[in-house]
């Protein structure tokens, strides 16, 4: 096996020649909507991407809401983030909801998404071979679905997930204690919402939707875990990060204190650490591609 070896200087100016200066980032977006057969009914990708640029890397982002609410609009920051300052083709996926389509619709719906990526991101400059996911809530653990149905499937390549605020477990038993954390949300409704998503008691233990119950978590992409004090979500999520680590998963996790919950969506400094983290795995997945 070849090894690819840089010192701290060289890897700076890799990093800037491949990731440009963040001034660039005030450069124009081009947005636009795509519609693909999905699992139960045609969904919409929202590509955002910077028409000066080709090549980019790939984020696959999917917006928060429980699984039973949220829309492209609640991604729209994020996306707009990413596209911008990694710069990166962003695909902001309109995923298929609960109770109307309870599970697996979603994640075959964000694994849909994924496979039109890897086929036709070169038409919007987009790299198919860096391919990253991220996702907020509900869309944090359909990232994560992704990760597992890519690796078992084997027909896409994710190369990096980031998890912001991830709805992991419908056990509910390593949920925190909303009372003392200040939580903005609550047990009762994140029951609620697993409820509607995994109406059959077997789909609470599928790893595609349970991760935590998962005895097979090698293989998975480098993973960032990003947390926040004031959620009752950061200790599965936390846990989750012990179990990827345990694994052998290259995986950051880091909290966030005196933010809530929904306040993660948006939260500049997450955004910022994914960046980094995206930068180094992104431009880690090229550069071990020109060492062989």
């Amino acid at each position: 096996m070849r090894r690819f070896i840089m010192d701290a200087s060289d890897f700076r100016n890799v990093l800037n020649t491949a990731f440009p200066a963040k001034a660039e980032h005030d450069a124009a977006l081009a947005v636009s909507d795509v519609v693909i057969p999905g699992h139960a009914r045609d969904i919409v990708l929202r590509v955002y991407r910077r028409p000066d640029k080709t090549g980019l890397p790939v984020v696959l982002y999917f917006h928060g809401g429980g699984f039973i609410g949220g829309s492209l609009a609640d991604a729209d920051v994020a996306a707009r983030f990413f596209a911008e300052r990694l710069p990166a083709l962003v695909v902001s996926v309109d995923y298929s909801l609960a109770p109307a389509h309870p599970f697996p619709a979603a994640p075959e719906d964000a694994y849909r998404a994924a496979r039109w990526v890897a086929a036709r991101a070169r038409a919007f400059g987009g790299n198919p071979h860096r391919i990253a996911v991220a996702g907020h809530d509900a869309g944090g653990q359909l990232a994560n679905s992704v990760a597992f149905i890519a690796r078992d499937r084997g027909d896409v390549s994710i190369a990096a997930q980031a998890l912001f605020g991830p709805m992991l477990d419908p056990s509910m038993t390593r949920i925190g204690d909303e009372e003392r954390l200040s939580s903005d949300i609550t047990a009762r409704e994140c029951a609620a919402c697993y409820r509607a998503y995994l109406p059959l008691a077997a789909q609470r233990m599928h790893p595609y939707a349970a991760p935590l119950e998962s005895a097979r978590l090698a293989g998975l992409p480098p993973t960032l875990i990003v947390t926040a004090q004031n959620d009752v979500l950061h200790v599965e999520a936390e846990k989750y990060a012990g179990c990827l680590i345990g694994s052998g998963v290259l995986t950051q996790v880091i909290r966030y204190p005196d933010i809530t919950h929904a306040a993660l969506a948006t939260h500049t400094p997450a955004f910022e650490e994914a960046l980094r983290f995206f930068e180094c795995r992104l431009l880690a997945t090229r550069a071990a591609r020109a060492s062989r």
